[in-house]
């Protein structure tokens, strides 16, 4: 996979049986549904994971909700001289095209996707600032930080509010879930 940066949905698809398919989202996320045999290995993580992937002897597929994550851990890998190329609209891009996702065992936790986190915690802060602005129209600044936020957001390709909900402890990867990752991947 050394010229290949990406793969679309179909093109994964018909090589799954010989690639590595690391899902770099949150193990929220992750349970919400995923490639088949894909670890979670979420993106503040990967540095941890490094050794191992280094060792990998197959391809790499690095894949998120939307791509922009696993295009962002892609160039990380590359720089660590690992190569690996991104699906392109990722998890959302594949559900599309009809292929299949793989949920865990019951009983592991699952949550929206970051995105829908996002645009819940947005619309909520929004719906709040107008609200407390009719007691006060201070309260509107709320609202406008959002929107500038956002917009910030969209010309830089990044998410502080994102990076903020990914702490939460729903979204945080438990020790124990990265080191079964690892193990799975040495086994490969």
């Amino acid at each position: 996979m050394t010229t290949l940066l990406s793969l679309d949905a179909d093109q994964a698809r018909t090589r799954l049986p010989e690639l590595t398919v690391l899902d770099v989202r949150t193990p929220g996320e992750y349970a919400s549904g995923h490639l088949p045999g894909a670890l979670n290995i979420p993106l503040d993580q990967l540095h941890r994971a490094l050794p191992a992937l280094k060792e990998a002897t197959t391809d790499l597929l690095v894949v998120c909700a939307s791509g922009a994550r696993s295009d962002s851990a892609r160039k990380t890998l590359a720089e660590h001289g690992v190569t690996a190329a991104t699906l392109v609209g990722g998890t959302s891009a594949w559900a599309e095209r009809g292929h299949e996702l793989h949920h865990p065992a019951a009983g592991t936790r699952t949550t929206w996707s970051m995105e829908r986190q996002v645009r819940f915690t947005a619309g909520s802060v929004v719906l709040a600032g107008l609200g407390l602005g009719l007691l006060h129209p201070a309260w509107q600044l709320l609202s406008a930080g959002i929107a500038g936020g956002l917009v910030f957001s969209a010309v830089t390709n990044t998410c502080g509010m994102a990076a903020l909900l990914a702490r939460l402890p729903h979204n945080r990867p438990r020790p124990a879930d990265l080191d079964a990752t690892l193990a799975a991947l040495a086994g490969r």
